[in-house]
C-alpha cells in the first residue's frame, strides 16, 4: 500500500469532480409509465438529453406526480453512471430531486432557457 500525497489526492478529486460535472445534464421527459414489477411504487421514464446524448431510460420513485403531468417536464439527470439492471429494465440515468417532509420527491428543474443536454454546474 502506497500512501498518496496531498497533491495526488487533490488531483484525483478534481478529476472526479470534472467527471461528475460533465455528467449532470438537462433533459425532458418524453414518456412515463407505471413500473409494474418494481418492489416500491415507481415509474419508467424515457428522457431526451438532446442530440449529442440522446434518449435514456430510467426508473424513478416519483409517484407523487401523475403520469400525464410528467410528459414534457424538463428535469436534471446524471447520465454517466453506467447502466444498472432494475428488474426487467436497464436504468441508464438518474433523475435528481429533493425530498420534502412527506417523503415526496420533487424533481429539480432547469431554467426555461436551458437547452436539452446542457451541462449543470
Amino acid at each position: 500500500f502506497k500512501q498518496k500525497t496531498a497533491y495526488e489526492i487533490r488531483l484525483s478529486l478534481v478529476g472526479s469532480e470534472m467527471c461528475i460535472r460533465d455528467s449532470i445534464r438537462v433533459g425532458q421527459i418524453l414518456s412515463a409509465e407505471v413500473f409494474e414489477e418494481a418492489k416500491k411504487p415507481a415509474y419508467i421514464l424515457k428522457i431526451d438529453f438532446g442530440n449529442d446524448i440522446g434518449i435514456k431510460k430510467t426508473s424513478a420513485q416519483i409517484t407523487n406526480y401523475q403520469l400525464d403531468e410528467l410528459v414534457g417536464v424538463r428535469c436534471i439527470g446524471v447520465i454517466n453512471l453506467g447502466d444498472k439492471q432494475i428488474g426487467p429494465i436497464i436504468s441508464q440515468c438518474l433523475i435528481l430531486g429533493s425530498i420534502n417532509d412527506n417523503g415526496d420527491v420533487l424533481l429539480l428543474q432547469p431554467s426555461p432557457e436551458a437547452d436539452l443536454g446542457d451541462k449543470v454546474s
